[in-house]
């Protein structure tokens, strides 16, 4: 059980842009050292590493070039946008059972200016995809449209109930200083006469696309307490595939709209001492709008097809039911396949968000609904 015996220390992020010029293996050292300095703590002290299977950086290189210790513990998550909070998991299950002493987890990414990875000969031929792509859904989008209008025509949601998403997000992103990318405000009206990516998935419903990395740093709750920063406790987590085990889109199930996160949620509440109406923040991972109806549903704090009237009369937003992506998100902040809601969720345990929501001792953290995945609480 790692209930309560690790915490985050240390957290960091480089610019967010459309264009960066540093590698990706330069950011993600950069974004490490200055969480490492953040913590107050040596590089020579880390002996655990974690990322993603899709980070391009290398441990090896990324130790020698930040002079880390002798490393007793690595892994990598797999399924991209599922794999940020498994990362940390990773870490915590080290930590809380002496694998490790000091452990970073990292995510550095040129989606802005780098390619797309479904558009490649090798993914387009995998077998995950041979039942999806000849029949057009190449991108993520165009299988979460698919899954959207499914939503939209079993329980009756609208095109408003998405844009309640993203205009928190956007409101929340307009105080946020890291946001440069979506700085402006979005109104309904935009939104609504915004281009299509995949109907009925508009531009807005999409997330952004940008160069940047981030970084945390996991010790355990005692040496916590001596450090420069409020400790922020790692409550809970859990990973979650759901049965049949789809890879993008549950298409071989009799019910498609139960997702991952179905199993990561029941995990994370079995180990946890709080319960869905305990939160009053939530960083979820939001790719697409659609993936955070979902995992209203998914995480408990709605029934099923309940999600979509979740979001009305401002409930996502500050001062509502359950605010949501405090820092803007992917939708409205960065697109680094959702480290920034770990750190934002950092943020707000520390009492140091630009949207900070008075009194929350908690904050779910999620990431991406379609896919295996996984879940953190962390309370402070």
């Amino acid at each position: 059980m790692i209930k309560d015996r690790t915490a985050i220390v240390g957290i960091a992020e480089t610019a967010f842009a459309r264009r960066l010029e540093p590698s990706e293996t330069e950011l993600a050292s950069m974004a490490i050292l200055a969480a490492l300095e953040d913590a107050g703590i040596a590089p020579s002290e880390v002996d655990a590493m974690s990322s993603y299977t899709m980070e391009t950086t290398d441990e090896n290189e990324i130790a020698s070039n930040l002079g880390f210790g002798d490393i007793r513990f690595f892994s990598r998550v797999p399924y991209g946008g599922g794999a940020g909070c498994g990362a940390v998991l990773h870490l915590a299950m080290a930590v809380a059972t002496g694998q490790a002493n000091v452990a970073v987890a990292w995510r550095s990414r040129k989606r802005g200016s780098g390619p797309r990875v479904w558009a490649t000969s090798k993914d387009r031929l995998g077998d995950g995809y041979k039942y999806t792509r000849p029949y057009g859904l190449v991108r993520p989008v165009d299988e979460l449209a698919v899954l959207t209008r499914r939503y939209m025509h079993e329980y009756g949601a609208t095109r408003d109930h998405l844009a309640n998403v993203a205009l928190a997000c956007r409101r929340m992103a307009n105080n946020n200083p890291r946001a440069t990318m979506y700085s402006r405000p979005l109104t309904r009206e935009q939104y609504m006469a915004a281009r299509w990516i995949a109907e009925p998935l508009c531009l807005y419903d999409n997330c952004l696309e940008t160069d940047g990395a981030l970084a945390c740093v996991i010790v355990s709750a005692e040496r916590a307490r001596d450090g420069r920063h409020r400790p922020v406790y790692i409550h809970a987590g859990a990973q979650g595939m759901s049965a049949p085990h789809p890879r993008m889109m549950n298409d071989f199930c009799g019910t498609p709209l139960r997702s991952p996160s179905y199993a990561a949620a029941h995990g994370l509440w079995l180990n946890s001492d709080l319960k869905p109406g305990d939160i009053r923040v939530a960083q979820i991972y939001d790719a697409f709008t659609t993936m955070v109806l979902l995992s209203l549903e998914a995480y408990g704090f709605c029934g099923r097809g309940e999600g979509a009237a979740f979001t009305e009369n401002g409930a996502l937003e500050l001062g509502g039911r359950l605010a949501l992506n405090t820092s803007g998100g992917s939708l409205s902040e960065a697109y680094v396949h959702g480290f920034n809601l770990i750190n934002e969720g950092v943020r707000q345990m520390r009492g140091t968000s630009v949207n900070q929501v008075p009194g929350a001792d908690s904050c779910l953290v999620t990431s991406a609904d379609d896919v295996p995945n996984g879940a953190l609480i962390l309370r402070n």
